[in-house]
C-alpha cells in the first residue's frame, strides 16, 4: 500500500508538471519575441514618418518581456514604433513587424491598444485568444475609444512584414507599399462610395470583423505614396533594407502591394 501511496504521488507530481507546462505555453502561445537591436529598431521605427517629422518624434521600443517603453522622447505630438502582435489574428507570431506612425490624436486614442497588447504578451499570462477577446471588451465598454478627430497614421517605411489580408486569414508577407492612413472610424465602403479593386484609396477596419461592420473604431482611409514618392522612398531606405535582411531572413520583400489586400497601382 505504501508503495501504491508513493507511486501516486510521484505520478502526481508528474501530472501537475505538465500541467502546469500545458498552461505556461497556451498563454504565451508557444512563440516567444526576440528583442531588436535598439539602433536598427529605432531606424526601423522611424521610417515610417515622413523625413520632417523624425527629429522631433517620439520613438517607443519594444522590451519583449515587459511591452513599449519610450526611448527618445519627442516634441512633435508624433510618434512611431513597430508593431510585433495584431490582436485581431488571434495568434502570435515572431515574424511580424510593422513600422508605424501616430499623430497626437492616434498617439492619445489608438496606440494605447497597441501598448496594451505588447504588455499582455510579454506577461507571460495571457494567450492570443485571450488577448483578442479582452480588447474587444474594453472597446465595447468605451475603455478604448475611437479617435475624436480627424488624423493621421504615416506607414512610409520600404517595407513591413504584415498580414495583408482581414483576420480570417493568415498569410503574412513582407511587402514594400509606402502609404499614407487617414482615421475613419465606423465607416464603412457602401458609406464612402468605395469599390472592391478600383483604384484610388481603399479602407482599411480588420476590426469589422471583430465588431461587425460601421461597428469598427479603428478604420482607415488609405492612400498609397505616390510612385514617383515611392522610388524616392526605396531608395533613401535600401542601407535599412539591407540591415533588416541581414538581421533575419524573412525581410526580404515578396511582394509590392498596398496593405491589406490593395495593390499598387
Amino acid at each position: 500500500m505504501e508503495k501504491l501511496s508513493r507511486a501516486c504521488r510521484h505520478y502526481m507530481k508528474i501530472f501537475l508538471f505538465y500541467i502546469a507546462l500545458f498552461a505556461l505555453t497556451s498563454a504565451r502561445g508557444q512563440v516567444r519575441l526576440e528583442k531588436m537591436p535598439p539602433d536598427l529598431e529605432t531606424a526601423y521605427a522611424l521610417s515610417a514618418l515622413p523625413v520632417h517629422l523624425r527629429e522631433k518624434a517620439t520613438v517607443y521600443l519594444l522590451d519583449p518581456e515587459k511591452g513599449y517603453y519610450v526611448s527618445r522622447r519627442g516634441t512633435n505630438g508624433f510618434i512611431c514604433f513597430v508593431s510585433r502582435t495584431e490582436w485581431e489574428w488571434t495568434e502570435f507570431r515572431e515574424d511580424l513587424a510593422t513600422p508605424i506612425s501616430y499623430d497626437a490624436e492616434g498617439a492619445r486614442s489608438i496606440f494605447p491598444v497597441y501598448f496594451d497588447v505588447a504588455a499582455m504578451r510579454a506577461s507571460g499570462n495571457f494567450n492570443p485568444v485571450q488577448i483578442h477577446d479582452t480588447i474587444k471588451t474594453r472597446i465595447l465598454r468605451g475603455y478604448y475609444k475611437a479617435p475624436s478627430r480627424a488624423g493621421i497614421s504615416y506607414m512610409l517605411s520600404p517595407l513591413m512584414r504584415v498580414y495583408p489580408g482581414m483576420p480570417d486569414n493568415k498569410t503574412i508577407l513582407t511587402i514594400s507599399g509606402p502609404h499614407y492612413m487617414f482615421y475613419a472610424p465606423y465607416v464603412s465602403n457602401e458609406d464612402l462610395g468605395f469599390q472592391a479593386d478600383s483604384p484610388g484609396p481603399v479602407l482599411n477596419s480588420p476590426g469589422q470583423q471583430v465588431f461587425g461592420e460601421k461597428n469598427a473604431p479603428y478604420g482607415y482611409i488609405i492612400m498609397g505614396a505616390s510612385e514617383s514618392e515611392k522610388a524616392i522612398i526605396l531608395e533613401n531606405g535600401r542601407d535599412l533594407m539591407e540591415q533588416l535582411a541581414r538581421y533575419k531572413p524573412w525581410f526580404k520583400v515578396q511582394q509590392a502591394t498596398l496593405h491589406h489586400n490593395a495593390k499598387m497601382p
